[in-house]
């Protein structure tokens, strides 16, 4: 969204002088070279601009920033998700159920991860009543059932059905982006040195 801003920006200042030019100027605008340069730049922004609006929905919805470097030998699962501000609640959901040592450790697993926003659209009081002690079982099946084992990029993902870590089943669609049940999957395949994270925009909650 900035790139396009400061494109629309420089649009409006490429625009400007020939809005005033036809106001004002006696000189036609259409002999003028400054004039016919300005077009260029105009058709040029235009034709970008038209190019990144086709950008599929899956990359506009929500971009997460990640600091990830492939390969670091600390760049787990946890230190990608407890060093970015969109995963503040997950981190501290993952160490209240006591799975930070899991997700540290050298197994490799793919994590569904859902962000602050994706927790904010629980029903009011959730998150709260998932830190109660007797609520610590709940809240570990639910952590665990946006892991599956191995490193799985959307690549390799297919429509069907893929066990959880929690061992109950996710349904996974393919199409012009990736579902996960019914959550989209937002930002994909950033590789940690355990597995990979898709970040998606809706928690995931195991049927009743």
């Amino acid at each position: 969204m900035q790139k396009l801003w400061a494109m629309h920006l420089e649009f409006q200042n490429s625009i400007n002088p020939i809005l005033v030019g036809c106001r004002i100027s006696n000189e036609s605008p259409l002999l003028s070279y400054s004039f016919m340069n300005n077009i260029k730049k105009i058709t040029f922004l235009l034709s970008f601009l038209a190019v990144s609006l086709t950008i599929p929905a899956v990359q506009a919805k929500e971009v997460v920033s990640l600091q990830a470097k492939d390969g670091h030998a600390g760049n787990t699962i946890v230190s990608i998700a407890s060093t970015n501000d969109s995963f503040n609640v997950l981190t501290a959901l993952l160490k209240h159920a006591k799975l930070v040592g899991v997700l540290n450790g050298e197994t490799e697993f793919t994590v569904f991860a859902p962000t602050d926003d994706a927790f904010g659209r629980l029903p009011k009081g959730t998150i709260e009543s998932l830190y109660q002690p007797e609520n610590r079982e709940l809240l570990a099946t639910i952590l665990t059932y946006h892991v599956v084992p191995g490193s799985v990029r959307s690549t390799e993902l297919s429509s069907g059905a893929v066990d959880s870590v929690a061992g109950i089943p996710l349904t996974i669609s393919v199409g012009s982006g990736v579902t996960v049940n019914r959550s989209n999957v937002v930002t994909a395949d950033i590789e940690a040195s355990n597995g990979i994270i898709h970040v998606i925009d809706q928690v995931l909650l195991p049927p009743q």
